[in-house]
């Protein structure tokens, strides 16, 4: 190491308060501006997080080097091995040339140290039998990993990686030095400021037993003033056994035996200090030694002049670091031996670090929606996510309204109340709008948001129902790229504009749509899209007949839909009235659908002449019945014979059922009967017109059949939300995620001994 570096190392670590590096002391606020702006583009999305293939444990630290990394992953992999869990390393590999993702071992090559790096061949040789990938790119590194069979990726060197989304940060910091300078780079050791380490799940002081107790004991106070306490853990080194090479051949020494005599001790490690002040604590005599730049790869030169030191000092050998063995010259023949101290780290509570993983590995999955349609394929897709991941806590975003369709199934809803006059409907009318803005849309958004970014790299790819703005809410919101079931969008209407089609090929990570056609355009723009059938259509539970809704009745079924916004208090009269006019020329039985969120008491408070029977679901007025059911709509509707409607996704729904559907002209249901085509017939906003039209369908079988037909047609198939299923369970890799969950649960809960060690984190919402 050359007297230039060694002398900015001691500046940067503190070791010297006065040094004409303190000129640096201006430029940390550039890395720090940098740091922060960097750390917010991933945050918000600008710059776009990616979920892995695969449960990931970053080990890091926040200085250049020396926290005992390496050890400390070595013994996370045997944690999951002790679990029974395969787990695999990622890491960057560092001075190596330039190539793709490898597996060491994977040919003779990738076990060269200009290939693999020194750190990733030293753990190969210390874990046999797994597997160790090294690549720049550690998405593809993890995906690699879960290629070979990995379950859970260990990630080398990957505190400030902000592209990886990861499970669980474990940060280290060096008890004996562990803010350096306190500055931060190039004016001191720290990668960014003191503040960055409240961004930790767990963090390790690591070298606890090297370190003065007093100085330990204020490392603690300041940390804990950053994060909770319960996350801090301490960790000593400890001697494991010992190797000689001599003459090229290596051996270990016998377990409690050590060498006897003087050394030569020589490093190229991030802490050499610590190496050091290792060896003198287990009483090895150190004649001299030498130190090298980290990651330093010796040359003939090098070890020419340490055997020319040795000679000189008349010792019995040298003593360096596995690491620096790996950085040695191949077939290198010394006449005098070569020990390397083999070391471990052992935490001060194993079994409480390991519940800190296992709370941190719990799969904590999101499905958001905007809208009240949107709401209840939402709740569909949740049960089935649900169904499928059971060690996964499914929670609910909703971006319009309180959420009710996902509260009344039982699901977390983690987003603030919020209840506009246009139900969330504005891009059609601008009074709409202006009627939302007096109501407080601005400040709602701004609270929806702030509730998003408190929940920041707490779930995994977030799975959103909607349209495009919901997807840029969520990656400004929580920063990873969402997968998107779209319900609003088609090329049937005015398809997707070219920003929005940039948005999600760059910010998405699979787009399901409503037709095929939508579909095949998205791909021609270079977005990851597919047609699997018409979400909507997923409201529909096949199990169920209908019949229960109807009672066998030989009148004509009408279903009455009156919308799931804030008007319709108002528009429930139209319904009603439309009802009356329509029984006056057939002989009808009405039931009406109110959506989840509506008061039904309100409702008939709202309605001149109808009266709600006691303890019925009855409503009557002049001798016409009307039938408020509670359940699905979809329930209904598999009985009706058509439908008078003013809903939206509902009305969808139950064209795509076969039920001809009669609504009212406004720009909403215009734009609407662009998907619905002829399977809809709108008509002026009036009783008369709505009962005329309901009253020639129902008189024509011809003209019927064919809006059945072409509701069918329109709509497409079912099984949109299956695919999404399936596409999370293995693209995504839930499906390992809550088997590693429930594997480590056990291993922890046996450790344990005395129940189940996880207790649930409390979340905004709850």
């Amino acid at each position: 190491m050359s007297k230039l570096l060694r002398s900015y190392l001691r500046y940067a670590r503190g070791e010297r308060k006065i040094s004409p590096w303190v000129l640096f002391y201006p430029l940390q606020f550039i890395t720090r501006a940098w740091m922060k702006l960097r750390i917010n583009l991933y945050a918000r999305g600008l710059l776009g997080v990616t979920e892995p293939p695969l449960p990931v444990v970053s080990i890091g630290n926040n200085s250049l080097g020396g926290t005992n990394k390496t050890p400390m992953t070595e013994l996370v992999v045997r944690q999951f091995q002790e679990a029974g869990i395969e787990a695999g390393l990622v890491s960057r590999g560092y001075r190596t040339k330039e190539h793709g993702p490898i597996w060491i071992g994977q040919d003779e090559e990738s076990t060269h140290r200009d290939t693999a790096g020194d750190e990733p061949l030293m753990l190969a040789k210390r874990l046999p039998g797994v597997k160790i990938v090294v690549s720049r790119d550690r998405v593809q590194g993890v995906t690699l990993l879960a290629s070979l069979g990995a379950k859970v990726a260990v990630t080398d060197d990957t505190f400030q990686h902000r592209r990886m989304a990861r499970d669980v940060d474990i940060v280290l910091v060096d008890a004996t030095c562990p803010f350096g300078n306190g500055n931060v780079i190039p004016a001191g050791s720290m990668r960014e400021p003191k503040s960055a380490f409240s961004r930790a799940d767990i963090l390790v002081i690591t070298k606890s037993n090297q370190a003065d107790p007093a100085q330990l004991a204020s490392t603690k106070t300041e940390l804990e003033k950053l994060l909770d306490p319960s996350k801090i853990f301490t960790a000593e080194i400890k001697m494991e056994s010992w190797i000689e090479i001599l003459r090229g051949a290596e051996r270990s020494l016998p377990h409690g035996s050590s060498p006897r005599g003087k050394y030569i001790a020589f490093s190229a490690i991030g802490s050499p200090a610590g190496f050091y002040k290792f060896l003198e604590q287990i009483n090895i005599s150190v004649s001299d030694h030498r130190t090298f730049r980290d990651h330093h790869i010796f040359t003939e030169n090098d070890i020419n002049g340490l055997v020319e030191l040795a000679k000189n000092r008349g010792v019995d050998g040298f003593i360096c670091t596995e690491k620096d063995l790996v950085n040695l010259p191949e077939g290198l023949d010394l006449y005098i031996p070569i020990y390397i101290p083999r070391i471990v780290v052992t935490l001060d509570d194993d079994l409480g670090f390991r519940k800190k993983i296992l709370e941190k590995l719990k799969p904590n999955l999101m499905i958001a929606s905007n809208g009240y349609g949107e709401d209840a394929i939402g709740v569909v897709l949740a049960k089935k996510m649900k169904k499928r991941f059971t060690a996964a806590e499914v929670s609910a975003f909703a971006f319009v309204g309180s959420g009710t369709h996902y509260r009344n199934e039982g699901f977390r809803v983690l987003s603030p109340s919020i209840e506009m006059p246009s139900g969330g409907v504005i891009k059609y009318s601008f009074l709409e709008f202006i009627k939302d803005l007096r109501h407080g849309l601005g400040s709602s958004i701004t609270s929806q948001m702030s509730a998003l970014s408190s929940l920041y790299s707490r779930y995994r790819t977030p799975v959103c129902v909607g349209d495009v703005y919901l997807i840029a809410s969520m990656l400004w919101g929580q920063g990873m790229k969402p997968v998107l079931v779209a319900t609003a969008k088609s090329v049937h209407l005015s398809g997707h504009l070219s920003v929005e089609q940039f948005l999600l090929k760059h910010r998405s990570r699979f787009v399901w749509t409503r037709d095929s056609e939508t579909a095949e355009e998205l791909r021609s723009g270079g977005v990851n899209a597919e047609f699997c059938g018409n979400p909507v259509m997923d409201l529909i539970d096949k199990e169920k007949s209908g019949i229960n809704v109807w009672d066998g009745t030989d009148d004509h079924r009408i279903l009455l839909l009156p919308g799931s916004r804030p008007r319709t208090y108002e528009d429930v009269t139209l319904i009603l009235d439309s009802a009356k006019e329509l029984s006056k020329r057939k002989n009808c039985s009405f039931a009406m659908v109110p959506a989840p969120m509506i008061d039904v008491n309100k409702l008939v408070e709202n309605i001149d002449g109808w009266v709600l029977t006691p303890g019925s679901d009855m409503l009557e007025s002049e001798g016409i019945k009307v039938r408020i059911y509670r359940g699905e709509v979809a329930d209904a509707a598999l009985g009706a014979d058509l439908l008078i409607g003013l809903g939206g996704t509902a009305n969808q729904l139950c064209a795509g059922l076969g039920v001809p559907v009669v609504s009212i002209l406004e720009k909403g249901k215009l734009i609407q009967k662009k998907l619905l085509k002829e399977a809809e017939i709108l008509v002026k906003a009036e009783p008369q017109e709505l009962a005329k039209a309901a009253e020639r369908i129902l008189s024509d079988p011809e003209l019927k059949k064919s809006m059945k037909e072409a509701g069918i047609r329109n709509l497409g198939g079912f099984g949109a939300l299956d695919h999404v299923v399936e596409y999370c369970a293995s693209a995504l890799g839930w499906d390992n995620r809550c088997a590693v969950y429930e594997k480590y649960r056990s291993f922890i809960e046996k450790k344990s001994g005395n129940g189940s060690p996880y207790k649930k984190e409390m979340l905004p919402g709850e």
